[in-house]
């Protein structure tokens, strides 16, 4: 069963803080706030386009810290949203929130209105770079939250960043198991880019700043990917969603941006794989399950180019039905 969201962004809204790296406006693509009949209207628009059948549809307020907002407010646009639940039209709400701004209060108001899922924007679990990226709050106020969460049948997302100021490979490292210890339902990863119009633009003009390459946020997020799909959590997301706004041509300035960022992750993780099995016995043709194909030739034919370069054999790769998603098998024509 496809699940989907329909997206209701009210950037900035009920956050206190400018964390370093951020731009709501920009990121979202929306510099006003939802009023009811914006609300309405976005999950009718979104309703005609969705299948009625074998589907699971949330309605999900993104951006800023949706229980940061006044209770009034919350109640208002929770409202709207949950009659669709009433009437059979949309299956659950999503939140998205800071870790400081959970509460048995708050959480009592969420399930009274039909929420389903809440996400929290961990980003880190290293205090330094969380003090450092302005967020105002700490690791400690992460494993706070996670643990009042799961006092209620709500499904759990964690967000992380990675190359955020003074992060390392390292940190971001720890940041994946700490996540992996408190055992949320799902994951988003995202690598740090300089957006203008934020503190870290300026840090990065003056050089106090360095981002990552793209080549290195794919190295890390690789590890990352392949941390929490061995502890059975899902990654939904890596890397933000490619807009107007965020694009080269849009508002990012610098950072680890690629249209295919998740691809050329994945892309990665095969090439590991297909050198482990040319270490073990050098072969020409490996057979991956049909919907992986284009992971494992990689963005552009990238794996198969490096594994004639590295190995001097050109490789074939090709689909079949009975290889598991994740795998590859060797074979001889």
């Amino acid at each position: 069963m496809k699940t989907y969201n329909i997206p209701i962004f009210i950037p900035h809204e009920g956050c206190p803080h400018d964390c370093v790296f951020c731009n709501q406006r920009k990121i979202t693509g929306s510099d006003t706030s939802f009023t009811k009949d914006d609300i309405v209207a976005t999950i009718e628009a979104h309703l005609a386009t969705l299948p009625k059948e074998n589907c699971y549809i949330e309605v999900a307020f993104f951006g800023g810290s949706f229980t940061g907002i006044s209770a009034d407010k919350q109640e208002e646009f929770l409202s709207v949203a949950s009659k669709y639940i009433s009437d059979g039209k949309i299956h659950g709400i999503r939140v998205s929130t800071r870790p400081d701004y959970i509460s048995q209060e708050i959480l009592c108001r969420l399930i009274k209105y039909g929420v389903t899922t809440i996400e929290l924007g961990v980003q880190s679990m290293d205090d330094d770079v969380l003090k450092l990226a302005n967020r105002g709050h700490t690791s400690y106020d992460v494993e706070k939250a996670v643990s009042v969460i799961r006092e209620y049948p709500i499904r759990l997302g964690l967000q992380m960043m990675t190359g955020l100021l003074g992060d390392t490979d390292e940190k971001s490292l720890e940041t994946c198991e700490k996540i992996i210890a408190l055992k949320p339902d799902f994951v988003r990863i995202y690598p740090t880019l300089v957006v203008k119009g934020t503190h870290l633009e300026k840090l990065y003009n003056t050089g106090e700043y360095v981002p990552y390459s793209v080549d290195e946020a794919v190295n890390l997020c690789k590890k990352l990917l392949v941390k929490f799909q061995e502890n059975d959590i899902k990654v939904i997301r890596v890397s933000l969603v490619t807009t107007d706004e965020i694009s080269r041509d849009g508002s990012v300035v610098a950072g680890p941006f690629h249209e295919s960022f998740r691809e050329l992750v994945e892309g990665e993780i095969y090439f590991d794989m297909l050198c482990d099995l040319m270490d073990e016995k050098k072969n020409d043709v490996f057979l991956v399950n049909p919907k992986e194909l284009s992971k494992a030739v990689g963005n552009k034919k990238r794996n198969i180019d490096r594994i004639q370069k590295k190995y001097g054999i050109k490789i074939k790769i090709k689909p079949c039905d009975s290889v598991i998603k994740g795998d590859i098998i060797t074979w001889k024509e």
